[in-house]
């Protein structure tokens, strides 16, 4: 099982919804855990390591500067963090579960999604992009729309614009998208940013706010 972090102890953690976080390439889930804070009550956070030694940091799979992979690598991958999460949910009697993904992080999580789409309350993408599969499109559109907050700046360096198009296509024809975009933000994970996340989760991860206005 991958390495994790959790939000909150192990006496609290039963009956909440659990967010698996998911960092990006060359970084570790140290980086996912200052958006603890943000998360509504009720939400337990598991901070999640990526297995693939990336120059002495981790990562998810070999990406490189293009943001280009083997996609039999990422399927791996998906199916992997799959069997993480399925152990999770059995050691923590949790109510359902989401997605959070920064950049790799991202592509993860929608690659778990495509794989198992009623698996998932909501999806949180964050300054990230999506990796082609001719084999995962077979079975699109999804047979659910999943709620999905995608956040960025449109400025961002690491993600090149036709990763953004590619993204912007995917989740427009396979999920209830929430887009926003945070200028001067950069390549990380801003403060308004996060307080749009916990918003998002309060409103669709949460079994007493299913039935709110979409947000």
């Amino acid at each position: 099982m991958h390495p994790v972090t959790w939000s909150a102890p192990e006496s609290e953690r039963a009956g909440t919804h659990l967010l698996v976080m998911l960092h990006g390439y060359g970084s570790d889930e140290s980086a996912m855990t200052p958006l603890f804070r943000h998360l509504p009550r009720g939400v337990t956070g598991a901070a999640l390591r990526g297995p693939f030694d990336a120059g002495g940091r981790s990562g998810w799979f070999l990406l490189d500067p293009m943001l280009e992979s083997d996609e039999a690598d990422v399927l791996a991958a998906g199916s992997s963090l799959l069997g993480t999460i399925a152990e999770l949910k059995r050691l923590g009697g949790f109510t359902g579960v989401s997605l959070l993904g920064f950049s790799q992080g991202m592509a993860m999580a929608v690659t778990a999604l495509r794989l198992r789409p009623e698996d998932f309350t909501c999806v949180v993408g964050l300054s990230g992009f999506i990796v082609p599969s001719e084999l995962l499109a077979m079975s699109e559109p999804l047979p659910v729309r999943v709620p999905f907050f995608w956040g960025r700046d449109r400025a961002d360096w690491v993600i090149h614009s036709g990763a953004v198009a590619g993204a912007a296509q995917w989740l427009e024809a396979n999920t209830a998208l929430t887009a926003r975009t945070y200028p001067g933000m950069g390549h990380r994970i801003g403060g308004e940013e996060g307080r749009d996340v916990g918003i998002f989760l309060r409103t669709f991860a949460l079994p007493t706010e299913k039935n709110k206005a979409p947000y």
